[in-house]
C-alpha cells in the first residue's frame, strides 16, 4: 500500500484563486496589515510571502515595521493604531516576537473583528461557543487538507496529537464542527501509540521530529502532519532539512493519505489567513460574503 500524497501547495493555490475571484466580486479591496518586529530571517521570509499572496489576491497590503529593541508599548501603540484605521480589515503581528515583549498581551489588543489569525480571546471564545467568527488558519487549513482527502468528515475518528492554543485545541473544535469524534492526545497520555491507532484522521502537532512511526498509524488513515522541525542531514554534511512530525517514509506504506513537510499543511496557512482578511472585511463593511469561500 503506498499513500495518496495530500499536495497542500496546489490545493493552496486553489484556495488562492477562490479568494482572488471573491475579491474580484467586492466593492473595493480588502486590506491586510501586518506588524513585523525585529530580523528575525524566518519571520522576513514568512511576511514577505505574505504580503507577495496578499497583493496577487488583489488585496492591499500594509507593513509596519519596528525595530528589535521596540517596546511593548510601541508595539501595542502600533497595533491601536491599525485597530481605529477604517481602511484595515485585518491585522496580523508576526509571531515569535522579540524576547522580553509579552505576546499574548500583544494580540488582545486586536480589534477581534480583524483578528485574522483567530488568536484573541474573543476569536477562541467564539470558537468554543460555535458561533460565528475568525478561524485560526493552520487549524483552518488541516480541516480543507483532510476534506479534499475524505470528502465528508462525519462520523470519523479524529485524534489531534497536541494540546496548544495554537493548533490543537483549535483544530479539535474545528474536527468536531465537521462532526468527527475527536480525542487530544499529548506527552501524558497512556498508550499514545495506541490511542493515535484508533484514528481514521491524525493530526499530529507537537514539535517532535519523526516523533510518530509508521506503527502509530491505523490502515488507510488520513494523516495531516502539521510539525516543521529541521534536523541535520543524514550525510553529515553540516546541512539541515525539514521535517514533520511523522516519520515520513514509514508513514506512506500505512496512511491511507499523508501530507508531505515541506508542502502540506504550510501553504494552507498563508492561504487561509488570505481567506480570514476578505471574511473580515466583508462583515466589516457589510457585504455579502462570497459563497465561493465557504467550506
Amino acid at each position: 500500500m503506498t499513500s495518496n500524497v495530500i499536495d497542500g501547495k496546489a490545493i493552496a493555490a486553489e484556495l488562492r484563486i477562490k479568494v482572488k475571484d471573491a475579491v474580484s466580486s467586492l466593492e473595493s479591496q480588502p486590506t491586510l496589515a501586518v506588524v513585523l518586529v525585529g530580523e528575525d530571517p524566518a519571520s522576513q521570509v514568512y511576511v514577505r510571502s505574505k504580503i507577495k499572496f496578499t497583493k496577487k489576491c488583489g488585496m492591499r497590503s500594509i507593513e509596519r515595521r519596528l525595530p528589535t529593541t521596540a517596546t511593548q508599548a510601541e508595539i501595542v501603540e502600533t497595533v491601536r493604531a491599525l485597530n481605529v484605521d477604517e481602511s484595515v480589515d485585518g491585522i496580523l503581528v508576526q509571531l515569535p516576537l522579540p524576547k522580553g515583549i509579552n505576546s499574548d498581551a500583544v494580540i488582545e489588543q486586536i480589534n477581534p473583528s480583524k483578528d485574522v489569525d483567530g488568536l484573541t480571546e474573543t476569536s477562541a471564545g467564539r470558537l468554543i461557543l460555535g458561533k460565528a467568527g475568525l478561524r485560526p488558519c493552520t487549524p483552518t487549513g488541516c480541516v480543507i487538507l483532510a476534506k479534499s482527502a475524505l470528502g465528508d468528515l462525519s462520523g470519523k475518528h479524529c485524534v489531534v496529537l497536541g494540546r496548544s492554543i495554537l493548533v490543537g485545541k483549535p483544530a479539535a473544535l474545528l474536527f468536531l464542527e465537521q462532526n468527527c469524534t475527536v480525542t487530544i492526545a499529548h506527552s501524558r497520555t497512556d498508550n499514545l501509540a495506541n490511542v493515535c491507532r484508533g484514528a481514521d484522521i491524525l493530526i499530529p502537532a507537537v514539535g517532535r521530529a519523526e516523533m510518530v512511526k509508521g506503527d502509530w498509524i491505523k490502515a488507510g488513515a488520513c494523516v495531516i502532519d502539521v510539525g516543521i522541525n529541521r534536523v541535520p542531514n543524514a550525510d553529515k554534511s553540516g546541512k539541515t532539512r525539514l521535517v514533520g512530525d511523522v516519520a515520513y517514509n514509514e508513514a506512506t506504506s500505512v496512511a491511507g493519505s499523508i501530507t508531505p513537510v515541506p508542502g502540506g499543511v504550510g501553504p494552507m496557512t498563508i492561504a487561509c489567513l488570505l481567506r480570514n482578511t476578505v471574511l473580515a472585511a466583508c462583515v466589516r463593511r457589510g457585504w455579502e460574503t462570497p459563497k465561493i469561500l465557504n467550506i
